[in-house]
């Protein structure tokens, strides 16, 4: 299986951006101004989930690598620069969270593409038609 030391690599990740929404929920719901940190713990939160489901559907999903990639990448630098807007006053980088968002777009489309792609296992498996 290609890949095999980025798929455990997806999980460590999923907890890693896990623990990063919990805590900026919390932190957020201790501020004055919610909005920064709540929006990176939404995203964070909600991609977590989709990374351990990567993560386990690895061997059945020819597009689980760049999904992961991107869904990762994407959450990281989008929360990053929330969370800076919030602490520092500043973004990471110019228009770093449009490139989150796009990231983030660009594998949940990867993992809609999975749907049309055979797996290996699926694509030697004899045909059981006749």
């Amino acid at each position: 299986m290609p890949n095999r030391g980025m798929r455990g690599s997806v999980l460590f990740i999923a907890g890693l951006i896990g623990v990063f929404g919990v805590a900026a929920a919390a932190a957020a719901s201790h501020g004055p101004d919610p909005r920064l940190l709540g929006g990176a713990s939404a995203m964070c939160l909600a991609h977590a989930p989709a990374l351990v489901a990567l993560h386990a559907g690895w061997a059945h999903f020819r597009t689980a690598a760049a999904s992961a990639l991107l869904l990762a990448a994407g959450t990281a630098i989008f929360a990053a620069d929330l969370t800076l807007r919030h602490f520092a006053g500043h973004g990471l980088f110019p228009m770093s969270a449009p490139l989150g968002g796009l990231m983030m777009m660009g594998g949940w489309l990867a993992v809609a593409m999975g749907a049309f792609l055979p797996t290996k296992e699926t694509a030697q498996a004899p045909s059981t038609t006749v």
